[in-house]
């Protein structure tokens, strides 16, 4: 068996820019700890399996909340949506309430999700895999509820909305 090539140092600026290439939806991940929610935003989230049903996203080792979060029986995922910018920078910070002004659903599960979503899944966690900087959290989807509402979307560090127009593919 061979080594793999020795991992290249990149500029750290340059690979976040060439990351915020890549559009991606927002999450919120959100729980109840002794009734209280507690949560982050995560633009690191992938449906990973239909059979059985899966999603997956990404936590960096430095956060605070998540230990907080990894060991409750359900978590809420809600796919934030048009109108959610102001949320998902508050999920974000780092400090003060980041649910101040969030209107919430508090699901008798623990599950805690945001009103306005695109969607909502229940999940519990099935496994955490340690990936460089970060963690990646596998998770069963118990439940879930879609809503009639367009995505947030997090490209070039910034939050933009889908186009209302569908494209079409040019004909042969």
């Amino acid at each position: 068996m061979t080594s793999p090539d020795p991992v290249p140092t990149l500029d750290p600026a340059l690979l976040r820019t060439t990351f915020g290439r890549f559009p991606t939806g927002v999450v919120s991940v959100c729980g109840q700890v002794d009734g209280v929610p507690v949560g982050f935003a995560a633009s690191t989230f992938v449906p990973v399996s239909l059979d059985p049903p899966m999603v997956a996203f990404c936590v960096q080792h430095g956060s605070s909340t998540w230990p907080r979060l990894t060991g409750l029986p359900r978590l809420g995922l809600s796919v934030l949506g048009e109108g959610h910018e102001g949320a998902a920078r508050s999920l974000a910070a780092r400090t003060g309430d980041r649910f101040a002004g969030l209107e919430l659903e508090l699901d008798p599960s623990g599950a805690v999700f945001l009103h306005g979503s695109a969607a909502w899944l229940e999940c519990t966690v099935r496994e955490e895999v340690p990936a460089g900087d970060h963690t990646i959290v596998l998770l069963d989807v118990h439940a879930l509820r879609t809503h009639d509402v367009e995505p947030l979307v997090f490209h070039n560090s910034s939050f933009r909305l889908l186009a209302p127009h569908v494209l079409q593919a040019p004909a042969p």
